[in-house]
């Protein structure tokens, strides 16, 4: 490997997700990365077995065990909370509906927080990425020999060269999709063939997830399907680059004939799964230590209410896919 390559390798742990040259000042990149290698104090990054859906089931049995009422298809439309109490209004198949609580935690981002709350002008972040997920009847065989079982068991890297990290990212800023977009591939399925069922995992089936670099939320805006479909056709095309046989002949179809690939840009999960901006952080994300003493003691929750707590991604040692938002909730809540 060359040392641009190296370099940049390293690198898109700095930009998963995140829009910025790899020298901003602003260091977010540098925040980006920190997040990358502080997983379970090594930098491993585990995957829970049957995938997310067996993470939510698994709370939401415990939810019910301890006597939580889940109420789901319901849009919360109003926050309040004074010194002492809180109170959520959401409207749901049975109309509008309320309850009043001694505590609130927000899952949502900070953002949309602020607007249930009834405050004005409330600024958005950006994320930047483009997710696509492929269903396979199998592997595609590699253009390097390489048994595709091994090359995408951990990340497989595509065009994430320093110099082609930097290429990308100046094409975004100046307003255009990059011509040779960054990309990287995950077989989620190596890991855990559970995610498949048992009848497609047999059939020698696979997931391939591809995330692509520098996609920020602003190329999206103008014109969100033709620049969906432009942003994929490049991403795909880089993919197909690398493979020894096309990238169509392994895609399984659905029970329309339709190629089984999902793809998702910051446009649509700001439409589909209300996240603001497309951001998947819910919002930049923040440095996870103490900066000063007033800090040290605050368990990164907070929002200035006694009564309403964050607990999802948007925390102070956020970031999603930890759950250490949700713990340090209750602890807070706790704890007093």
């Amino acid at each position: 490997f060359t040392d641009d390559t190296v370099r940049g390798v390293v690198a898109t742990d700095a930009i998963i997700g995140t829009f910025a040259g790899l020298h901003d000042e602003s260091l977010i990149q540098n925040r980006c990365f920190l997040y990358h290698l502080i997983g379970n104090g090594t930098g491993e990054w585990r995957v829970p077995v049957g995938g997310m859906g067996a993470v939510t089931d698994a709370l939401a049995a415990a939810a019910r065990r301890a006597g939580a009422s889940l109420v789901t298809d319901a849009a919360v439309t109003s926050v309040q909370v004074d010194g002492s109490r809180g109170s959520v209004t959401w409207l749901g198949g049975d109309g509008e509906r309320s309850v009043d609580c001694s505590w609130v935690l927000s899952n949502v981002a900070p953002s949309t927080l602020a607007t249930l709350r009834g405050q004005t002008g409330v600024e958005k972040p950006e994320g930047s990425q483009l997710k696509v997920n492929l269903l396979l009847n199998h592997l595609p065989a590699l253009k390097s020999g390489d048994d595709p079982a091994q090359a995408f068991a951990g990340t497989f890297h595509i065009d994430e060269d320093y110099s082609q990290l930097e290429a990308a990212y100046r094409s975004a800023a100046a307003g255009e999709l990059p011509a040779v977009p960054p990309s990287e591939v995950y077989c989620h399925s190596l890991t855990d063939p559970s995610i498949l069922g048992p009848e497609l995992a047999a059939s020698g089936a696979h997931t391939l997830t591809v995330f692509g670099l520098h996609m920020p939320a602003r190329l999206f805006r103008a014109d969100p399907d033709g620049a969906r479909e432009t942003a994929l056709a490049a991403t795909l095309a880089a993919l197909d680059d690398v493979l020894a046989e096309p990238l169509a002949d392994c895609l399984l179809t659905d029970a329309a004939g339709r190629p089984c690939v999902d793809v998702k840009s910051p446009a649509d999960l700001e439409r589909e799964i209300y996240l603001p901006g497309g951001h998947i952080w819910h919002q930049d994300l923040e440095w996870p230590f103490a900066e000063d003493d007033a800090d040290a003691g605050r368990w990164g929750v907070e929002t200035g209410h006694p009564r309403l707590l964050l607990c999802g991604a948007g925390t102070r040692r956020g970031g999603g896919v930890s759950g250490i938002g949700g713990h340090n909730a209750a602890m807070a809540l706790l704890r007093g």
